[in-house]
C-alpha cells in the first residue's frame, strides 16, 4: 500500500483527546490522518491479566524524571492504539467552578481563559456520548449538569465496609461517575465487575478509544497508522503556518505528512518535547514558544492511598478498578493554617483490587517478606480494602519538561521532566493521609495503613490562556503563534483541580471540535 503523504488533518496520537477530535472532525468529510507511536490492538486483543496490564504502559522514548516528586511517566502514559486512554480506570467527575479561576479568587495558581459555564455543555454531551454512570442527586458536591445517563455502579462489601467510616463520621459518600456501562448502551454490554479496567476493556463496557471514537472516527473515513513516531512538526520558513509532520515509520523510514491542519494530541511530556525538538531559525527556542512557556507549568496528581484489614469478607476483587464510591467534602480550597496545607483532594473508594502488581495487595505491604507475607496474603485475600485520594498539584513554572541532552533512536532529544510538587500540596496530601486513616478506624478495620506517595494524571506543559505572554494555546488548544498547530489533552490545564482529568480532556476536544468545524476555511486559506 503506498503511504499516504496528504491530509487535512493530521492528528499525532490515537488517546482520549485525539480520537475524539478524529471522530468529529471526519464526519464532516475532512481527510483525517492520525498517526500513533505504538503498536496496534483491539478490543479482541486485550486479555485481563497484570501482565497484559503492563503492555498497555509507556513504551516509547525513554523519559528523564527528576525531581522531589516524581511524576510517574511510564505509569501513567500509554502506548498503541488509545494511548493512556486503554488503561484509564474511567473516573470521570467534572472540575469545579473555583478550580477555573485560582488565582482571582485565592491568589493562587492560575486562571483559566474559561470558566465552568462555558464547559458544563460539553460535559453534558460527550456523558451522553459515551454512557456516564451516576447518581447526580446523591453526588451532593458535582457542579450543575444534566442528570447521568446511566445508574451509578454496584455497591459491593469493600464499598459497603468502608462507606461505615464515612457515615460514622457524618460524611457523605455518592456512586463514583465512572464511564463503565451499568446497563446495556448504545450496543455495548454491561460491565462484569470483574475488575480488570487497568488492563483494558475487551466487551467495550468501559468507554475508551477502542469502544467509542476511533471505530465512529473509522467510518467516517479517518486512517490510523501504527508504529508511526512522530520526530518534528514542519513549518513554512517564516514560521507562521505548520505545513505538515515529519514521522518514522515501522520500517525505520522517514516519511513526511503535508497537512492543512496539524492537532498535538500525544500525551503531556510529549506534546512540549516535539515543540521543543521542532525549533527552527523562525522559532529558535521551540514551535510556538514565544512565552517561553513550553514545557511549564507541569503537574501531576499526588495519590494518598489508605488500606486497610477486616475481619469480615470484603470481596476486593470485585467492582471496577476505579472504584465504587466517591467522597468530596474535602473539595473547597481552604487554607488549614495549622498543616499551611492548600488545595482540594477526593475519595475515590474501594477500587477492585488483585493481589500483586504496582496496584496490587501484595505491594501494600512492600515491607513484608517470606512467612509474614504469606500471613498477609491469606488474611488480605479475604478482608482487604483500599481507598485513593487525588490532591491537587498547584501550578509552578519550575515544574517542566525540558530536552535532554541525549537522543533516540529517531535522533530527538529526550524529555527530561523536572517536578517538585509545592509545600502546600505536600501539606495537603499529609492531611488526607491523616482523614483517611481515621475513616477506616471508623468503618472498623482491624488494620489501617498508608502507602508512599504516588503520582496520577499528568497535566500542563502547554497551557491555555489569554495570549502569547502567558500561555502557549487559546481556550481551544489553538497556539498563539502558528493558527493552524492546535494541542489537545490534559497539558492545556492551566491548573490541576482535584479530580481525575480525562472527562474535562473530552469536554475541551469537543469544544474544540466546534471551533475546527466553524473556522476551517479560514484557518486553511
Amino acid at each position: 500500500m503506498t503511504a499516504q503523504t496528504s491530509a487535512d488533518v493530521v492528528i499525532v496520537g490515537s488517546g482520549a483527546s485525539g480520537s475524539a477530535l478524529a471522530a468529529r472532525l471526519s464526519r464532516t468529510r475532512k481527510r483525517v490522518l492520525i498517526l500513533e507511536a505504538g503498536p496496534a490492538r483491539q478490543n479482541r486483543d486485550l486479555v485481563s491479566s497484570a501482565l497484559w496490564g503492563r503492555r498497555l504502559k509507556w513504551g516509547g522514548s525513554r523519559v528523564k524524571e527528576m525531581g522531589r516528586t516524581p511524576i510517574g511517566h511510564a505509569f501513567n502514559a500509554g502506548y498503541g492504539t488509545g494511548g493512556s486512554a486503554l488503561h484509564h480506570y474511567a473516573v470521570w467527575p467534572r472540575l469545579h467552578p473555583e478550580d477555573f479561576s485560582m488565582q482571582t479568587r485565592f491568589g493562587r495558581g492560575l486562571d483559566w481563559p474559561i470558566h465552568y459555564e462555558e464547559l458544563r455543555p460539553y460535559y453534558d454531551v460527550v456523558q451522553t456520548e459515551v454512557g456516564l454512570s451516576g447518581d447526580a442527586v446523591r453526588e451532593i458536591w458535582r457542579p450543575p449538569g444534566a442528570p447521568y445517563p446511566l445508574p451509578g455502579v454496584p455497591l459491593f462489601p469493600q464499598g459497603e465496609l468502608i462507606q461505615r467510616g464515612f457515615t460514622k463520621l457524618g460524611r457523605a459518600t455518592s456512586p463514583i461517575p465512572l464511564a463503565v456501562a451499568t446497563l446495556p448502551y448504545r450496543g455495548r454490554p454491561a460491565c462484569l465487575w470483574d475488575g480488570w479496567c487497568d488492563a483494558g476493556c475487551p466487551i467495550g463496557a468501559l468507554a475508551n478509544p477502542l469502544t467509542i471514537h476511533l471505530p465512529d472516527a473509522m467510518r467516517h473515513g479517518a486512517r490510523l497508522v501504527n508504529r508511526a513516531t512522530v520526530v518534528r512538526i514542519t513549518c513554512t520558513s517564516d514560521g507562521t503556518r505548520a505545513t505538515g509532520v515529519e514521522y518514522v515509520d515501522e520500517a525505520g523510514e522517514r516519511r513526511m505528512i503535508e497537512a492543512a491542519i496539524v492537532i498535538l494530541a500525544a500525551f503531556a511530556v510529549e506534546n512540549p518535547r516535539l515543540l521543543l525538538a521542532s525549533r527552527s531559525a523562525a522559532h529558535p527556542d521551540g514551535l510556538a514558544n514565544s512565552s517561553g512557556l513550553v514545557g511549564r507549568y507541569l503537574m501531576a496528581h499526588g495519590a494518598a492511598l489508605i488500606y486497610g484489614l477486616f475481619d469480615t469478607p470484603t470481596e476486593p476483587h470485585l467492582g471496577a478498578t476505579g472504584g465504587q464510591l466517591l467522597n468530596q467534602d474535602h473539595y473547597p480550597k481552604l487554607t488549614h493554617a495549622a498543616s499551611q496545607a492548600f488545595g482540594s483532594y477526593q475519595w475515590l473508594i474501594a477500587q477492585a483490587v488483585k493481589p500483586v502488581d504496582l496496584l496490587g495487595i501484595s505491594n501494600s505491604r512492600a515491607d513484608l517478606y517470606g512467612t509474614r507475607l504469606h500471613d498477609f496474603m491469606r488474611r488480605a485475600a479475604r478482608g482487604f480494602a483500599m481507598m485513593g485520594a487525588v490532591i491537587e498539584d498547584l501550578p509552578a513554572k519550575n515544574n517542566r519538561v525540558e530536552l535532554a541532552d541525549e537522543h533516540d533512536r529517531f535522533g530527538v532529544p529526550l524529555a527530561q521532566v523536572i517536578h517538585d510538587a509545592e509545600p502546600e500540596s505536600d501539606a495537603l496530601w499529609r492531611a488526607a493521609l491523616n482523614d483517611g486513616i481515621a475513616i477506616f478506624h471508623a468503618a472498623g478495620a482491624a488494620d489501617a495503613w498508608a502507602g508512599p506517595r504516588g503520582s496520577m494524571h499528568i497535566m500542563g506543559g502547554t497551557i491555555m490562556g489569554m495570549d502569547a505572554r502567558n500561555s502557549v494555546t487559546n481556550s481551544f488548544g489553538q497556539t498563539h503563534d502558528v493558527d493552524n498547530l492546535f494541542i489537545a489533552g490534559p497539558g492545556l490545564f492551566p491548573t490541576s483541580g482535584g479530580v481525575n482529568p480525562t472527562f474535562t480532556v473530552h469536554a475541551l476536544a469537543s469544544r474544540t471540535a466546534d471551533y475546527l468545524e466553524q473556522h476551517y476555511s479560514r484557518l486553511t486559506a
